[in-house]
């Protein structure tokens, strides 16, 4: 009995995500005039279509541009091999399933969280959270852009979450192998103690070098020696919406920094979260400690726009169990995008002031801010670490569901 009360649970939940897909579809489908264009044109999608579609065709894959979207793959090749089921569908089609997938994988991370922090929901709770989460502008930005972060958000946080699992690890690695930027997630596996699972998330990553090279022997031989670190290939590292360390360093000095002193600052500061991430990990909160690892890999990366900050939906949920006030702060920066509130395109952000710096910089400031935060908590021992409780009340429109 126990997958019809699961199935009851996720039914609410199942709505959204039929609803979301639905009415991306029919957004690729119709024609909007460009003065009413509120979307990201699914233009990311077209890319992985596109990088599949030269898979597919045995053509270079970093030579080129979609010619929908004039951007290039800049994805490690076993991604585009990822991709090669999508560019046999139709564009509309794809874009819904995408869209309805990214949505189903926003309700798992939900729920892998929420049962992480002891307090499950499912039902019209877990339906009301995930419409709610749409409204964070990485989240939603993700979905119009057609980005694959929601869905290894899913798979690196469920791998954390739960390393003891014979399996655990591989996804991890698979996603690291699609995006390269969640090699930290490895890292925080290590200092964790879990090596094991950390050697399979390393083997795992090997695995898709070699597919690559198998399959793509031209193109991998490419991306692995040649514009790796070139922050330019995915777009002006300066705008606001590049929310990493060496966007703001480009800000600063209103040009692009030599990658020494890039490493420098970011290194340290990367490095630092993730212990701290280690910390919280260990006493008890996996969620926030993963939280931190993923904010750890979003300040190192040269490039992380606002879309790659999906992050912030589990770590909201996190702080809720320690303070509501902090959570609601959260939620509220990522949910106001103000770091478009000043002058925000390329070179636009050279000159800025202060205060413009301190808008501009929101998903970085509030990261530190966040930090500072965590280490007053530890250091003044105020949450003891987490530990199921019989008073904890699921969230949930079912009692039945309680024990599912």
């Amino acid at each position: 009995m126990r997958w019809l009360r699961a199935r009851h649970g996720l039914a609410p939940a199942a709505v959204v995500v039929v609803l979301t897909a639905i009415a991306a579809g029919v957004a690729d489908r119709v024609d909007v005039p460009p003065e009413l264009h509120v979307h990201g044109g699914f233009v990311d999608l077209s890319v992985y279509r596109y990088g599949g579609r030269l898979v597919l065709d045995g053509l270079p894959l970093y030579g080129t541009r979609d010619p929908a979207t004039n951007l290039r793959f800049t994805y490690p090749p076993f991604a585009a091999v990822a991709m090669v089921p999508l560019a046999l569908l139709p564009g509309w089609l794809v874009t819904a399933l995408w869209t309805g997938a990214s949505v189903a994988a926003l309700t798992g991370v939900i729920v892998v969280a929420a049962r992480a922090l002891n307090r499950p929901v499912t039902g019209w709770p877990l339906a009301v959270l995930t419409a709610g989460a749409l409204a964070l502008e990485p989240v939603w930005q993700n979905l119009t852009f057609g980005q694959i972060n929601l869905l290894l958000m899913l798979a690196l946080l469920y791998d954390v979450v739960h390393p003891e699992r014979r399996w655990s690890g591989w996804l991890v690695g698979i996603a690291a192998g699609i995006k390269l930027t969640p090699l930290v997630f490895i890292l925080l596996l290590v200092l964790a103690g879990q090596r094991r699972a950390a050697g399979r998330a390393l083997l795992a990553f090997a695995g898709t070098i070699a597919v690559g090279f198998a399959v793509a022997p031209g193109p991998a031989w490419t991306y692995w020696t040649d514009g790796l670190f070139s922050a330019g290939r995915v777009g002006p590292p300066d705008m606001a919406h590049n929310q990493s360390v060496f966007g703001e360093l480009t800000r600063l000095l209103d040009g692009v920094p030599a990658n020494r002193l890039w490493l420098a600052v970011a290194g340290p500061i990367a490095l630092a979260v993730v212990v701290l991430g280690t910390v919280w990990w260990r006493r008890g909160d996996r969620v926030l400690g993963a939280g931190f690892a993923a904010l750890a890999m979003l300040l190192a990366s040269p490039v992380s726009w606002s879309h790659h900050w999906v992050w912030a939906a589990p770590i909201g949920l996190a702080l809720w169990t320690y303070s509501r006030w902090a959570a609601a702060l959260w939620t509220l920066l990522f949910a106001s995008r103000m770091f478009v509130w000043v002058p925000w395109r390329h070179r636009e952000v050279y000159g800025w002031g202060p205060a413009e710096h301190l808008l501009g910089n929101a998903y970085l400031l509030a990261t530190l801010s966040l930090c500072l935060w965590a280490v007053v908590v530890l250091t003044r021992r105020t949450a003891p670490p987490l530990e199921s409780s019989a008073g904890d009340e699921p969230l949930t429109d079912s009692p039945r569901v309680a024990g599912s």
